[in-house]
């Protein structure tokens, strides 16, 4: 058996395929492994062809990006096959959708406008970190201590503050964060997200394009296909100015804005954490006359 070879083009689908397939084991996926040297990682494609039961003819076409209608009940296989998360075989399904797609929208422009009404939400969660961020996580808008709790960030100008170049490239995010591995792969598989269903968005392309050239961890990590989108949790900061806290987090869609959420962080009020959020808001009224100055439509504090 000759080596695969990878193809370049193809659809989304085929990407996210080859990339879950090369990660699945034939232990994992209940086959026996003869002797031999193999050659290929993972599953080869006439084997998860069976494990899926469809032709070895037709995955490679769907693979390929040459078979762009599969079924609901190939798709469903598939992801049995590849052991795949309720959230992956879900992204799977969105990227079937978005193969049969014979002539696909443009997509649109993504709006940097923050609504007089969200500012006054921003304002009135003060103390808790609160950002407004694009569907890239460009920061779009925050309140004092949203900003002040990425600590550094307000040494870029307003159009590069980005969470996830924040997380990915500011060397003080390596500090601020125990488990910045982890913030990382969270950050490329939140992006993989947007990549999969919306692969030509300019935004997403100018951003990846450059944390591919950037940062070796994220290119790894980007061929990785993995795919997250937690909503709410927990994340522990080592801040500079006050000092260990772990926070809640919630995030929600803002309709009427596409592609805008809502993210806070929060702490039980009379907790040390909290009073960490109380500290951090003050620091982050202060004035910062070294910060860059952002235009009208760049805005990133809500107080005036």
């Amino acid at each position: 058996m000759t080596r695969e070879q990878p193809t370049s083009g193809g659809t989304e689908l085929g990407r996210f395929l080859r990339a879950r397939r090369a990660r699945i084991t034939p232990a994992e996926a209940g086959l026996t492994v003869g002797p031999g040297l193999r050659r290929t990682p993972g599953l080869r494609r006439e084997e998860l062809a069976t494990l899926a039961g469809i032709s070895i003819d037709y995955y490679t076409r769907l693979e390929r990006g040459k078979e762009t209608r599969p079924s609901t009940s190939v798709v469903d296989s598939l992801a049995r096959a590849l052991r795949l998360e309720e959230d992956e075989h879900e992204h799977l399904r969105s990227l079937a959708v978005l193969a049969a797609r014979i002539a696909p929208e443009p997509p649109a422009a993504p709006s940097r406008t923050i609504r007089p009404g969200v500012k006054l939400l921003l304002e009135s969660l003060r103390p808790n970190p609160t950002h407004v961020v694009s569907r890239t996580h460009d920061l779009l808008a925050a309140n004092p201590s949203g900003l002040r709790l990425l600590t550094g960030i307000e040494e870029w100008p307003a159009r590069q503050r980005n969470i996830a170049r924040y997380v990915i490239l500011h060397p003080a995010a390596r500090d601020l964060f125990p488990d910045w591995a982890a913030q990382v792969r969270g950050c490329v598989a939140r992006l993989r997200v947007l990549a999969g269903t919306d692969p030509d968005a300019p935004d997403l392309t100018r951003l990846a394009g450059e944390l591919l050239l950037k940062s070796p961890e994220f290119a790894r990590l980007w061929e990785r296909y993995d795919i997250q989108g937690h909503a709410h949790g927990r994340k522990t900061f080592h801040h500079p100015e006050v000092g260990d806290l772990t926070l809640g987090y919630q995030s929600m869609e803002l309709e009427g804005t596409p592609g805008h959420r809502f993210i806070t962080y929060y702490a039980e009020p009379g907790t040390a954490d909290y009073d960490a959020l109380v500290l951090l808001d003050m620091l982050g009224s202060q004035p910062t006359p070294h910060a860059p100055t952002p235009s009208e439509d760049e805005t990133t504090s809500s107080s005036t």
